[in-house]
Formats: C-alpha cells, sequence, structure tokens
C-alpha cells in the first residue's frame, strides 16, 4: 500500500472518528506530497521521495517544537508533540542508539576518516544510508563523538 493511499484510508477514518487533530495533520502531508509532485512533475512519487517529505515534516514539527518550548508557549509544545508522534506513524521503523554507532563506525572506516576535518565525508556517506530512520542531528552527534 502507497503511503498516499495509507493517507487517504487514514483520512476516512479521522473523519469518522471527528479527530481534528489527526485529520489536520494528515491534510498537511498530503498537501505536501502534492506540492512535491508537482514541482518535479510527477504524477506519483517514489517510496524515497515519500520518506523525504515525512522527514522534512518531522524535522519543521521538531524545531517549531524547539522554539515554543523556549518560548513557554506549553498549549502549543503539546499540539506540536501530538503532530510529531502522529507523522512519525508514516516513517519507517527508527534506527536504535546501538544501531546508528554500527553504522557511523562502518561508514567512518568506509571512508577513512581520521578527525573532525572528515565530518563532511562521513555525513555525506550515512546520510543516505539512515534517511527516515534516523535524526539528522542524532547523527551528527554521533559522528562527532566518534571522531574526537
Amino acid at each position: 500500500m502507497s503511503l498516499l493511499d495509507k493517507l487517504n484510508q487514514d483520512m476516512k477514518q479521522a473523519m469518522k472518528d471527528r479527530d481534528k487533530e489527526t485529520l489536520g495533520v494528515i491534510r498537511m502531508i498530503k498537501a505536501s506530497i502534492q506540492n512535491e509532485s508537482i514541482k518535479l512533475g510527477k504524477d506519483t512519487l517514489s517510496e524515497e521521495e515519500d520518506l523525504t517529505i515525512l522527514s522534512r515534516e518531522v524535522k519543521q514539527r521538531k524545531d517549531s517544537l524547539q522554539e515554543f518550548k523556549s518560548a513557554g508557549r506549553d498549549d502549543l509544545v503539546k499540539k506540536m508533540e501530538t503532530e510529531i508522534s502522529i507523522v512519525e506513524r508514516y516513517m519507517p521503523e527508527q534506527l536504535s542508539d546501538e544501531e546508528i554507532l554500527e553504522m557511523v563506525q562502518e561508514t567512518i572506516q568506509e571512508v577513512n576518516a581520521t578527525s573532525k576535518k572528515d565530518m563532511g565525508k562521513v555525513m555525506g556517506a550515512i546520510i543516505p544510508k539512515v534517511k527516515g530512520k534516523a535524526d539528522g542531528s542524532q547523527i551528527k552527534d554521533v559522528v562527532m563523538q566518534q571522531l574526537n
């Protein structure tokens, strides 16, 4: 089942359940997918392109979450946390800390990285491997620790 089919099915269910939060988030995701397909000039997007869109949606919400926390807006913090959990339902299962560490160590060996100067090479090689399965900032932190 494609992401769009799943979103349509869940949207119908959210309408039946009168779940306005879920419905709103699903509509935003669908709009992002539609905008991306128009931009790329395609009728349907690949799984990887869908994953890119979902990752972008989660990142935007996490950025907003940090802003709201620093501003002391607890009402909006709760809303963003709910939206993040809804978007994450459509993401692949996230990698554990151990799996991330293992992948980072393998990638460091693959590109022969020895110092922080090689950070760009490592990140360039690892991001495509973990796309949608791990947060980029988490990967960056692990890479930094390993290159010390």
